[in-house]
């Protein structure tokens, strides 16, 4: 199972192409379900859980691992199911969202698989608001087709860990706080939990969100008003994307404004859970204007405020 992710470091090249792979996992007998290997750092048996009184009942003890105490989160249990017995079956895949580390417990770990974002679906309306799920896909295994379920692991971490929506004391630049009044910024995020966190930290500063929930929704907006002889400038402040999304992923979306002459300075900032060096040199490569990692609200207006002043500076309204 370790030489499961060996290959991961030599996997970037798949962003920017549209496409990602993806870790299959069981958390029952009848289920696949997966996450992106580009967020996941290690994949161990489950390791020897020490208990922490008075933790959030899906917490299920921390590990150590080479040192490191890392949470570990029983899955099952945090979307909606009994929690996963038979201990010595369950393994931990390790990950980092948001600039933190857990692991999470699961049942057994199948096998990488390479997929384009175009092969990836959002879960169905009829699966309600409330579910669990950021896409859904279908693979073949042995010769049958299977469906994949994709698990929107920052819902599960926000009913776990309390995101502040609290701008911090002197990040607000008073100057500034008229030009943000009615302005628009249209967001891409295919997780309702990180749209919702945008939109509590923006909107009572007066700024109005749009939101869609893939790259491919995000592009034909922008295309329509520009098929309208509307100017895109004149539309939204910024586009603030995710990196993942089914259909099309936020740096296939960014490429393709960018080729695109009627909106190609529309000024985009990157949202994305995924941290690190790799994502900023993405950023680079593609032509986004800032990278941000998610659930950092002092960052969220950092970012329009940069872009409020690049407009002042330059007068325009």
């Amino acid at each position: 199972m370790a030489k499961v992710l060996d290959s991961v470091d030599q996997r970037t090249q798949l962003v920017g192409e549209n496409r990602l792979e993806l870790l299959l996992f069981r958390i029952n007998a009848t289920q696949l379900f997966a996450i992106n290997v580009f967020k996941v750092k290690e994949v161990v048996k489950l390791p020897q859980l020490s208990a922490v009184p008075g933790s959030h009942s899906h917490i299920c003890g921390v590990a150590n691992i080479r040192g490191t105490s890392i949470p570990v989160i029983d899955l099952r249990s945090a979307i909606g199911y009994k929690p996963i017995t038979g201990e010595h079956e369950a393994n931990m895949i390790i990950t980092e969202y948001n600039r933190s580390v857990q692991g999470f417990k699961v049942g057994k770990v199948e096998h990488i698989v390479n997929m384009t974002w175009g092969d990836i679906l959002p879960p169905p309306k009829t699966a309600g608001r409330n579910n669990y799920l950021t896409a859904i896909t279908r693979i073949e295994i042995d010769g049958v087709s299977q469906i994949v379920s994709i698990i929107d692991v920052e819902k599960v971490l926000a009913e776990i860990i309390h995101y502040d929506v609290t701008l911090s004391e002197g990040v607000l630049d008073e100057t500034l706080v008229d030009e943000m009044l009615g302005r628009k910024i249209l967001i891409a995020d295919d997780s309702s939990t990180a749209r919702r966190q945008i939109k509590e930290t923006l909107e009572p500063l007066g700024i109005e969100i749009l939101e869609v929930s893939d790259g491919l929704q995000a592009l034909r907006t922008l295309q329509g008003w520009c098929d309208e002889g509307k100017s895109v400038q004149d539309e939204i402040l910024m586009l603030i994307t995710d990196a993942e999304m089914p259909e099309m992923d936020g740096y296939k979306l960014t490429h393709e404004i960018r080729s695109d002459k009627r909106m190609n300075d529309l000024f985009i900032t990157l949202n994305t859970s995924l941290s690190g060096s790799f994502n900023k040199a993405m950023v680079d490569k593609v032509g986004c204007d800032r990278f941000i990692s998610k659930f950092q609200p002092d960052l969220l207006v950092d970012v329009v405020q940069q872009r409020l002043r690049e407009l002042v500076n330059a007068g325009i309204e």
